[in-house]
């Protein structure tokens, strides 16, 4: 299994970050997502802007604390774990992991990498997202 964190800080409040990431009807701050198609509140599924398609079931949803996803598409299959947590009343700290298993052997080489630019992007996408005021 590949491993892959990262952590930043946001300047601003939890409950705005919690809601921007956890909801995934409103995914147009995401430059990687083309579309998401939701199943049930449970169940989506994710397409790249090449119309690849990753399946995911949320498993854990703790309010404003911990998310938590399962996720399978052609190549991977993993789980996504987000830990929010308040610093002060208007910092947030988030960690997020994957931990993925690589079908194809040769793409293994190249899975930790690849994670590591889709988190760094999803982080700058998600400052972006935020209010002005809390960026």
């Amino acid at each position: 299994m590949i491993k892959s964190s990262i952590r930043r800080k946001f300047r601003a409040e939890i409950g705005t970050v919690w809601g921007i990431v956890t909801n995934n009807a409103a995914y147009d701050w995401r430059s990687d997502i083309a579309r998401i198609d939701m199943a049930d509140d449970l169940h989506f599924t994710e397409y790249d802007n090449r119309g690849f398609p990753t399946h995911f079931t949320v498993t854990a949803k703790n309010p404003p604390a911990e998310y938590i996803l399962a996720f399978e598409n052609a190549n991977i299959k993993g789980i996504w774990t987000g830990r929010f947590t308040a610093l002060d009343s208007k910092t947030t700290q988030l960690d997020f992991t994957e931990e993925v298993e690589v079908r194809n052997p040769v793409m293994r080489l190249l899975a930790r990498p690849y994670l590591k630019i889709q988190q760094k992007r999803y982080m700058r996408d998600l400052r972006s997202a935020l209010p002005v005021s809390e960026r």
